[in-house]
C-alpha cells in the first residue's frame, strides 16, 4: 500500500483573510518545499485548500452562502462568477510554487464537477485517485451550483475533506493546516488559550466564529469534519502551517506539535 496523504491548506494560512486577495507567497512557499520533501519519500499527497480572501469577502458581501435572494440575484450571480475566478487565480499561485519545487499538479475546481454543498454533495472523486508520485491533484472550496431553488451555494473545503480523506483509498494521515496556533487550543487564539494535544467530540473548548468574515463554519466545522474522518483515518490533525516542518515530523517519527483528532 503506498501511503496517501491529504492535506488542507487553511484560508487564513494562505491569504490574509481581512485583505482582499492577499497571497501569504512566503507561508506556501515553505510549504511547497515541505511537500516536495514528503513526495521524495514517495508518499502519494491530495492538497485542498481554503478560499480566505479570495473568496470569503466577496461571498459574505453578497450573501452567497445562503443562495439566490431573486432582490439582488443579478448582483450575486456576477459575484459567483467573480468569487470563482478569484479562487482560480489563488488555486494557480499555489500550483505555480508547487512548479517551482519540481512538483506536477492537476487542478479541479469544484464548480466543474460537484453539485450541492454540505458532506453530502455529488461529485466523482475517482480522478482524485490518481496521484501517484509528483503528480499532485488539488481541489479548493468554491461556490458550486445546487440543484434546487437556491441555485448555488459554498462547497466547503473541509467538506472536500470528509469525502476524500474516507472515499479515496489508502488515506493514512488527514491533516488540517492552520495559520494562528499550533493546533487546537482550549481557548480562542489570542486569548491566552493552551494547546489541547488530544481532541474528541467530548472535549470542551471555547471558540469562537468570526461571521464577519468567514462564510462556512469555522473552527467547528473543521472538528466536526475531523472526527468523523478520525472513525475511518488513524492519523488526523490539526497543525500549524507557519511551521510546516512538523509535517515531515508527523510522517516520520508518528508524533509532533498539534493535535491528533479521535473520533471519540
Amino acid at each position: 500500500m503506498r501511503a496517501r496523504v491529504v492535506i488542507k491548506l487553511g484560508g487564513g494560512l494562505i491569504t490574509k483573510k481581512d485583505s482582499f486577495k492577499s497571497f501569504n507567497s512566503d507561508i506556501v512557499k515553505s510549504l511547497c518545499e515541505v511537500i516536495a520533501n514528503i513526495v521524495s519519500e514517495g508518499i502519494s499527497i491530495i492538497i485542498v485548500h481554503g478560499a480566505g480572501s479570495f473568496g470569503h469577502i466577496l461571498a459574505k458581501e453578497w450573501r452567497i452562502a445562503e443562495g439566490c435572494d431573486s432582490e439582488i440575484s443579478t448582483e450575486q450571480k456576477d459575484a459567483v462568477d467573480r468569487i470563482r475566478s478569484d479562487m482560480r487565480e489563488l488555486d494557480s499561485l499555489i500550483v505555480d510554487e508547487l512548479f517551482k519545487q519540481g512538483l506536477r499538479s492537476e487542478s479541479f475546481p469544484p464548480s466543474d464537477w460537484a453539485t450541492g454543498v454540505g458532506r453530502n454533495f455529488k461529485g466523482c472523486l475517482e480522478k482524485f485517485e490518481r496521484s501517484s508520485g509528483d503528480d499532485i491533484p488539488i481541489t479548493f472550496g468554491d461556490v458550486v451550483n445546487t440543484a434546487d431553488e437556491k441555485e448555488f451555494g459554498i462547497l466547503s473545503g473541509d467538506d472536500l475533506m470528509l469525502r476524500l480523506s474516507t472515499e479515496v483509498p489508502d488515506v493514512t494521515h488527514s491533516i488540517f493546516l492552520i495559520g494562528d496556533a499550533p493546533g487546537v487550543l482550549d481557548m480562542p487564539p489570542g486569548k491566552g488559550g493552551e494547546l489541547v494535544p488530544i481532541w474528541s467530540p467530548s472535549t470542551e473548548i471555547s471558540s469562537v466564529h468570526h461571521s464577519e468574515i468567514d462564510v462556512t463554519g469555522g473552527i467547528r466545522l473543521k472538528l466536526d469534519r475531523a472526527a468523523e474522518i478520525a472513525k475511518n483515518v488513524g492519523e488526523v490533525w490539526v497543525m500549524d502551517g507557519r511551521a510546516p516542518q512538523r509535517i515531515q515530523e508527523l510522517l516520520i517519527s508518528g508524533e509532533t506539535i498539534g493535535t491528533k483528532i479521535v473520533a471519540g
